[in-house]
């Protein structure tokens, strides 16, 4: 019998996991996942950690008794991974039973990422946290649970991290301006916490447009967050318990802190059985996910993946890209050879009552680097019909190439429901396929009063930026 064997048990692994043993039934799949959940969301953890998803369990796509009982799969949960040998075409896992290793004829590799530890003094204090699995999100909980007193809100296992809590309803401090930042920064304010947001740069989520930083920021200062930008974080000082956060110019009290400065790619398994790691840091794959050992795969958060519009190798840890790749191994193994698909660097982030979203290339130094000479147009659009009551703004930002006018990347940013986000698909479809300004405002979208206007938004900042770009033509 072939055997097909997963390291991980998340997005990547149990998505080729499921779609290998559903392909070839004949196939025996052995996933090892050194924690005890699998296949969870991860991304809606800020969402459990605010009150808007009441268990953990809602998390779950699909149960460890699932995978086992209704999919054949030989899931083993607490079973770390020690040792790949790519030789021997072997496999090694340590538990609480002790040591297995087993032979595999196929081996996917999906080993996540793990939480960036920033080199500040004190992270290591009673009170710090980070959100980087289902155990951080039920400690944070807790927290919040724990400070509110309320009844109405779920209240989770009790986690080690939290056992030194009385009743902590004092200012907290979030390290990042990230993704997980400005979620968390949402969901602590919401659950009323006098909320410090640190962020070492010049603005907040930096991947996104300036015109959508500059929105988001105002809108977190409009919701009382204290916004630190260009103040690096040095110390988490205090006790055994962290009380105050110190930075470049200030020293601020707060009775929590949570780090979110980002994720690296978990590589040290591959890199200790000679699988080559690219430029990004993480694992280097061809486009069929497969390293530079024969048979052995890697896929998810710890994988390079080929960016559409560069054609070169990215590092973009997203949940569809790692769903997708996880999938097409899947089918690779089972004897449909698939690539999956390259990547854009989509994204989307909500914060209170503003919504964004982003694809593609949005820096001109990163576009000059690919060999593009990059040009921007922002355009504020009303989201829907001027007649219809209601509706907002929707800001555009558009990146182009100034020789060809190919649209490089792009970025939406929306009130809550007005339809940033849901624009942007749009977007994605034009930076994959290549398609220049003048294409794109050509492209036939929906139009209904209630839901938009005559010209979307993302066609008037085709139309701006095509004018903009005719004296160069």
């Amino acid at each position: 019998m072939t055997t097909f064997v997963v390291v991980g048990g998340d997005a990547a692994g149990m998505s080729a996991a499921s779609k290998a043993k559903r392909d070839d039934p004949d196939l025996d799949v052995v996933v090892f996942e050194r924690g005890e959940w699998v296949s969870y969301g991860a991304c809606g953890l800020p969402y459990y950690v605010k009150g808007e998803i009441q268990s953990l369990q809602d998390l779950v796509s699909v149960t460890p008794e699932e995978f086992r009982e209704e999919r054949d799969i030989d899931l083993r949960t607490g079973h770390d991974v020690i040792d790949v040998d790519p030789d021997d075409r072997t496999v090694t896992a340590r538990s609480d039973d002790g040591e297995v290793t087993v032979a595999y004829d196929h081996l996917l590799l999906a080993t996540g990422a793990a939480a960036v530890e920033p080199p500040i003094e004190g992270l290591d204090r009673e009170g710090v946290f980070t959100l980087g699995s289902m155990s951080d999100g039920n400690d944070l909980r807790e927290y919040v649970a724990r400070s509110r007193s309320d009844d109405d809100l779920h209240q989770p296992d009790r986690g080690p991290a939290c056992q030194f809590l009385d009743t902590c309803s004092g200012p907290v401090g979030v390290v990042g301006g990230g993704y997980i930042g400005v979620e968390m920064a949402e969901a602590l304010a919401a659950n009323g916490f006098e909320v410090h947001l640190f962020q070492r740069g010049d603005r907040i989520l930096k991947q996104f447009s300036e015109a959508t930083s500059e929105r988001i920021l105002d809108h977190l200062r409009d919701q009382d967050v204290a916004v630190y930008l260009e103040d690096e974080v040095e110390a988490l000082v205090g006790d055994d318990r962290v009380e105050a956060i110190e930075t470049t110019d200030d020293r601020v009290p707060i009775d929590m802190a949570l780090v979110g400065t980002g994720v690296r790619p978990r590589t040290e398994l591959a890199e200790d059985a000679g699988i080559e790691l690219g430029e990004t840091g993480a694992i280097a794959t061809d486009a069929y996910r497969e390293t530079n050992k024969p048979d052995v795969y890697a896929a998810g958060d710890c994988a390079e993946a080929e960016h559409v519009v560069t054609g070169e190798a990215a590092y973009v840890p997203l949940a569809l890209t790692a769903n997708r790749h996880g999938r097409a191994v899947g089918q690779t193994v089972a004897g449909t050879p698939s690539k999956g698909g390259g990547i854009a660097g989509t994204a989307a982030v909500k914060a209170f009552e503003v919504e964004a979203a982003r694809t593609g290339i949005l820096d001109h130094e990163e576009g000059r680097a690919a060999g593009f000479d990059p040009i921007t147009e922002t355009i504020d659009a009303k989201s829907r019909a001027g007649y219809y009551p209601d509706g907002g703004t929707v800001t555009v930002t558009l990146t182009a190439d100034r020789d060809s006018g190919r649209i490089l990347g792009g970025c939406l940013v929306s009130e809550y429901g007005e339809g940033a986000v849901h624009r942007s698909h749009a977007l994605v479809g034009a930076v994959t396929e290549g398609v220049t300004v003048d294409e794109l405002s050509d492209y036939d979208l929906a139009y209904a009063p209630p839901f938009n206007t005559t010209w979307d938004p993302v066609l008037t900042a085709a139309k701006v930026l095509g004018g903009k770009l005719e004296p160069d033509r």
